[in-house]
């Protein structure tokens, strides 16, 4: 049996208040690893872990956005458990918003969270990582890291730029020992969709049959997606154990339809503009 000071990997999850966050934190500890569960609000936290000893679970308050607690959660993780084995980075919101009713400053917001958020905790650990010459660093995307959809371009956006940064690292530390998977569910039954989405309102009438349609889709949709945070908690850990775990993940029969259909448009595309993008080289 694993001596569970030791040899148990442990892992550091943001977001852990609601959501897939704190499904993947139960059931983490639940299988005996080791975990920093972390949420901005300490106390939303603070029942899932009393149930374990202070060598399996540890609770961090951290804002992503706040360089400070970032790099408190990774000294609280090493010094607590020694290493990091898996790094979770969930912490997320959408908005709703056409691009032309977009606020200035709820969309800084979304970056700060979503990208550069991502991008500073994942810096923090990967010197952790690089001396174990081993780690796994799991980006939760969403489908809307493929595809862009009317009403929430913005949060597209930002989970586009999730994607680039994950692909790149993942060419940087894999000869390192370094594992990179993006997580990219559709609809998960959480409240992404209620209080962790926020909107900015639209008169314009002109969006009414596309970002108009979209939201009330939403809106009529909340409370009844079809994927499961418990379920896509258990593949994330099995991931986590696979040998050669995927680079990008799709979850949910919706993702996978809305990711087909994006690559067949992709690929059509190419092939009908191929010889106009040829002919941009120079001639040897």
């Amino acid at each position: 049996m694993l001596n569970p000071n030791t040899d148990t990997p442990v892992w550091l999850i943001t977001g852990c208040s609601k959501g897939l966050g704190r499904a993947l934190a139960v059931h983490v500890l639940a299988q005996g690893h080791r975990c920093v569960v972390t949420a901005r609000d300490l106390d939303s936290i603070r029942e899932l872990i009393s149930a374990h000893p202070d060598h399996q679970a540890a609770a961090c308050a951290v804002d992503v956005t706040d360089p400070d607690q970032v790099a408190r959660a990774v000294r609280l993780a090493t010094d607590r458990f020694g290493r990091i084995d898996a790094l979770v980075n969930n912490a997320g919101f959408g908005y709703n918003a056409s691009v032309e009713a977009g606020k200035d400053k709820q969309i800084r917001d979304l970056f700060e969270t979503n990208f550069f958020g991502l991008a500073s905790l994942t810096r923090a650990v990967l010197p952790v990582m690089r001396a174990q010459r081993s780690g796994h660093i799991f980006n939760v995307s969403s489908i809307s890291g493929r595809v862009g959809s009317p009403g929430s371009a913005y949060y597209a956006a930002s989970k586009f730029a999730v994607e680039g940064l994950s692909q790149g690292l993942a060419k940087e530390v894999g000869p390192l020992g370094i594992r990179v998977t993006l997580i990219e569910p559709g609809p998960l039954r959480t409240d992404f969709q209620g209080s962790s989405m926020t909107s900015a309102p639209d008169s314009v009438d002109d969006y009414a049959q596309t970002v108009g349609l979209r939201h009330e889709r939403l809106r009529a949709t909340h409370g009844h997606q079809e994927g499961s945070p418990a379920r896509a908690a258990e593949i994330i850990f099995r991931v986590f154990q696979d040998a050669a775990p995927p680079l990008q993940l799709l979850m949910g029969k919706r993702a996978i339809e809305m990711a087909d259909v994006r690559l067949r448009e992709q690929f059509a595309e190419l092939n009908r503009h191929r010889q106009t993008s040829l002919s941009v080289d120079v001639d040897s």
